[in-house]
């Protein structure tokens, strides 16, 4: 099992100076976060892998600034929309590919909005899937509060319905917000599960850098290894979540402990 961190925890700062910055730190696997369109071009994407190569670091995974927009482009009801969207995803697919990461984290589509059934859901994220198998990067959805992928029933199914076509992340501070339990939604994803965002709480605080709070890593990460999960545990917290960069420095030190 492995350990990162996500270029998300420095937002706004701009992409290339966070992964820097983190680079610096002694953080070596990432999760990109990409922020607007140039990023996903190629001068963009060589100076990343240059500098993570630089430092022998390498990517786990890609996280769209169109995230909020899934409900409409990907999951929505008019389909020349959709196809556009599908070869707009393609271009997160290949950003992913190219700097060696495997997945692209989809959050989909709020609890209420659109037409489609469940199992039509799930249609639409496997051919989503499929075209990440030409790409050499897949899609992997996210237990995103107020989502359908936010409740441990709806992943179960879409686990059950999919089988090897889909693949998962947990966000630990996604359950803490959304009342869910970790662990049965880790059982739901079950094989599934390829990725984890991680954070650590206190009383009234669901989303505090891992070691600033009373999360029990030690467990967690029993649950992991007792589903065979041996992928990468990324640090994703919001810029709030702390106040001193050196708080972000130190939290590497304990997740390399922990996992």
């Amino acid at each position: 099992m492995q350990t990162g961190v996500s270029t998300a925890c420095l937002y706004p700062m701009e992409t290339e100076r966070s992964l820097e910055l983190l680079l610096r730190m002694g953080y070596r696997r990432f999760e990109v976060f990409f922020n607007c369109m140039e990023e996903l071009g190629n001068p963009f994407l060589r100076e990343l892998k240059r500098r993570a190569d630089a430092y022998g670091a390498s990517f786990v995974s890609v996280h769209p600034f169109s995230s909020a927009a899934e409900s409409t482009l990907l999951f929505g009801d008019y389909p020349r929309r959709t196809q556009e969207a599908f070869d707009f995803y393609r271009r997160y697919m290949a950003a992913a590919a190219y700097l060696g990461g495997k997945y692209v984290v989809i959050h989909g589509q709020p609890q209420g909005h659109g037409k489609l059934s469940d199992e039509g859901y799930w249609e639409r994220f496997g051919q989503l899937y499929r075209l990440g198998e030409e790409e050499g990067a897949y899609p992997a959805q996210e237990n995103v509060r107020q989502h359908r992928a936010g409740t441990v029933d709806f992943v179960a199914g879409m686990a059950r319905y999919l089988g090897d076509s889909c693949g998962f992340v947990l966000d630990v501070k996604q359950c803490r917000m959304a009342g869910a339990s970790i662990q049965e939604m880790a059982r739901a994803m079950g094989k599934r599960l390829v990725h984890v965002h991680l954070s650590d709480e206190d009383e009234g605080r669901p989303c505090l850098l891992p070691g600033a709070g009373r999360f029990d890593h030690q467990a967690f990460r029993q649950l992991l290894e007792g589903q065979g999960f041996t992928g990468t545990v990324v640090t994703e917290v919001y810029r709030t979540s702390f106040s001193q960069l050196k708080e972000l420095e130190n939290s590497l030190y304990f997740t390399k402990k922990a996992f």
